[in-house]
């Protein structure tokens, strides 16, 4: 289906191809996961078999793919759009019209579908999404998760033959993804539908797919095989991997189920064990009952107050309470957004947010940043009332890193990016570039930031607002588009602001980031907090949100693959 001969892609002015030697087939009817540490050119690839590169993006393709016979250089993207449906990293650059329904019904109108085609598979689509209570919604009042799950749904909606989906899963809470992933195994194995799919969280969709491609390093050739193959290799791999390579395991493991089963032994040397107890709360930091804070998304940079964007410097941290909500209520459009939230923040207290897509993690957020008026209750950030704060007054209390990092970033290269961060910051010269260095090395000075991946340039919104180092700092989905190595590095640097009194709020669907860096974790559900407690005891009771080594040794209440390695190394240095 699926044909890729001998091709590179070099961009102007990269003295290096980002992709080559790239020469494989992709059978019809399979489930293809693409994987490799984030810039190698994973995006790129996918970008050839829709046609975006090099028609959209420049550069010079060499070699050839065809999709279904069609060649993509002398194909343009809207003389393949019958035959493959892309879904990008974006899914706000990807809508045409305003609301769910008409977004869904666009792609077959411009096919020139008949009417009762187009109304049976938007009936079709809506409920295999779980989009239905949304027909009638404004795309631009979703939240990021509902958009992802539209977007998803405007390109089946014309059934192509090939679906080329970037991060498909990335915004969505555990369930949705499932959802999303049993529709697309549907499309698999029912109706013949060829799938090419780049994913970070493995965790989600290794287990799901007939083959792995690999791109190790930026230029290097890919390795194609069975994803039990290529797992053995892969410098990228979901925690069960992890967890099978420490205890041994052969062949590896790739679902929660497989390694239960071989874990027995293990249980068993971790038995006397015990987890370490950071995850219980920040060293020094008094309980208050069992109220918390908590953060979610920012919205479009056309929704932004003009402030958001101005950095400055903050202070050390010396609030005594960096975030605090009584009995807060919020309304949007005649939505009950938030109910009743009652929530705390002590200083050095990482504090992970969750809760299913449009729970209230985005009103939340806003109304932390000033952004939303509450119409009950109260908010305090840092001893201020945001929505009555002057914006050059609050933002030394809070610095946020929003869902879309285009929304920070202004200048034409990542240099003159970071010496602003720099002074805006009142930092040391180059503290920002050292940063992002340290979060995710080879990003070169003069890149544009809208060439960088969608990880890198989320790397460098985290370096911008890190470099200022805010007392409260409120990150929306922090890890998306990051592969695991570029994750550890930013949990270590967090750590390190946590431990130096700096309050920390995740917003994240990512599980396995919450169990390695969050003290608690608050569960939204419908704007009301229905969960709020030490991380081992909220998502080891969950099975949403449990990670996978929780799930594999429950019910002993062990979180990550380094707890365990550490454990094991402590057991054999007692011998």
């Amino acid at each position: 289906m699926i044909r890729f001969e001998d091709v590179s892609v070099t961009y102007d002015g990269a003295v290096e191809p980002t992709v080559a030697g790239v020469d494989l087939t992709v059978p019809e009817g399979e489930l293809v996961l693409l994987v490799g540490p984030s810039g190698v050119g994973k995006s790129t690839l996918l970008g050839t078999v829709s046609g975006l590169v090099p028609h959209f993006t420049g550069g010079t393709l060499h070699g050839r793919v065809t999709v279904d016979g069609r060649d993509t250089r002398t194909h343009k993207p809207r003389e393949l759009a019958d035959v493959v449906g892309t879904v990008g990293q974006d899914p706000l650059s990807h809508f045409v019209t305003d609301t769910v329904e008409d977004e869904l019904a666009y792609g077959m109108e411009s096919l020139g579908l008949a009417p009762d085609v187009m109304r049976r598979r938007v009936e079709e689509t809506l409920d295999l999404l779980g989009l239905a209570d949304l027909r009638d919604r404004p795309i631009a009042t979703l939240s990021g998760g509902q958009q992802q799950r539209v977007a998803i749904g405007s390109v089946l909606t014309p059934h192509p033959r090939v679906l080329v989906l970037d991060e498909p899963t990335s915004a969505l809470d555990p369930a949705a993804a499932e959802e999303v992933l049993a529709v697309l195994q549907r499309l698999v194995h029912d109706l013949g539908t060829t799938v090419l799919m780049a994913e970070h969280r493995l965790e989600r969709v290794v287990q799901y797919a007939d083959q792995v491609l690999l791109l190790p390093a930026p230029g290097a050739a890919p390795v194609l095989g069975t994803p039990a193959d290529i797992m053995a290799l892969s410098p990228v791999h979901p925690p069960v991997v992890g967890l099978g390579r420490l205890a041994g395991w052969e062949p590896l493991p790739l679902t929660v189920r497989d390694a239960r089963r071989r874990s027995g032994a293990l249980r068993g040397q971790l038995s006397d064990s015990a987890p370490p107890l950071w995850a219980a709360g920040p060293p020094g930091a008094e309980r208050v009952g069992t109220t918390p804070v908590a953060g979610h998304a920012s919205q479009r940079a056309s929704r932004w107050p003009t402030w958001l964007s101005k950095r400055r410097p903050a202070p050390s941290p010396t609030e005594q309470t960096p975030a605090e909500t009584e009995n807060l209520a919020v309304r949007r459009a005649h939505v009950q957004a938030l109910h009743k939230v009652d929530l705390k923040l002590t200083p050095g207290e990482t504090l992970a947010l969750m809760g299913r897509n449009g729970a209230g993690k985005s009103t939340l957020l806003n109304t932390l940043v000033g952004m939303l008026e509450p119409s009950a209750g109260s908010v305090r950030v840092g001893g201020a009332t945001p929505h009555r704060t002057a914006p050059q007054d609050l933002i030394r209390h809070v610095g946020l890193v929003p869902q879309e990092p285009r929304d920070l970033l202004y200048a034409d290269t990542v240099a003159a990016e970071c010496a602003a961060a720099d002074q805006d910051a009142g930092a040391a010269p180059g503290a920002c570039r050292a940063l992002v260095g340290e979060l995710l090395p080879g990003i070169a000075d003069d890149t544009h930031p809208r060439d960088l991946s969608e990880g890198q340039r989320l790397t460098l919104a985290l370096a911008v607002v890190l470099t200022a180092k805010p007392p409260l700092l409120l990150l929306d989905e922090p890890t998306r588009g990051l592969d695991y190595a570029a994750k550890a590095r930013l949990v270590a640097h967090l750590r390190g602001l946590a431990e130096a009194g700096h309050a920390i709020v995740l917003a994240t669907h990512d599980v396995e980031l919450a169990a390695e860096l969050a003290h608690r974790v608050v569960i939204l559900a419908d704007g009301e907090v229905v969960a709020d407690g030490p991380t081992a005891d909220v998502v080891v009771s969950s099975p949403s949100f449990a990670p996978q080594v929780t799930k594999i040794l429950a019910p002993q209440k062990w979180l990550t693959v380094t707890q365990v390695e550490a454990a094991l190394a402590e057991t054999e240095g007692a011998k």
